[in-house]
């Protein structure tokens, strides 16, 4: 019983996270750190490395301290949520800085209807370049309509 509620912890904060993303991208990166997310919309450099980067360190600081009182001080359910946030921060560094982005050449093609739908919504997000009238704040869950329209196109 105990294993299935530390995966329902691990499960639940990874979901939670998308939640906590889209708070955070919304009304942290577009509001009072917009000096730190502004070279991801608007490209001023050739550098590999962008001053948006920093948010995966800022980002990485609760799991890793979750990870940490989980570990040395056996907070068990700390550990859990830990994995959960980490999890979910791998996660978003595949789909967003790699399949979205192409920060490194790989999974450039796909046909599957759910990584269409939110490569497009990600584009639509990116189609504004200053910090106003945003849409499509989420990474790994975006409004249905782009899922609707992935599916229509759906090669076959």
């Amino acid at each position: 019983m105990a294993t299935l509620i530390n995966i329902g912890i691990v499960i639940g904060t990874f979901l939670a996270m998308e939640g906590v993303a889209w708070l955070t991208h919304k009304y942290i990166m577009h509001g009072v750190f917009w000096f730190l997310h502004k070279d991801h919309h608007q490209k001023d450099h050739d550098d590999f490395l962008e001053r948006n980067d920093f948010f995966f360190l800022i980002f990485a600081i609760p799991g890793i301290v979750c990870l940490a009182l989980g570990n040395f001080y056996d907070y068990r359910i700390a550990l859990y949520i830990g994995i959960g946030i980490t999890l979910y921060g791998f996660c978003y560094f595949l789909v967003h800085d790699i399949f979205i982005h192409q920060r490194f050449k790989i999974f450039r093609n796909t046909d599957n209807w759910y990584f269409k739908a939110i490569r497009r919504a990600h584009k639509m997000h990116h189609k504004h370049i200053n910090k106003q009238d945003g849409e499509c704040f989420g990474m790994l869950w975006v409004p249905f309509k782009y899922f609707l329209e992935s599916k229509k196109t759906k090669t076959i």
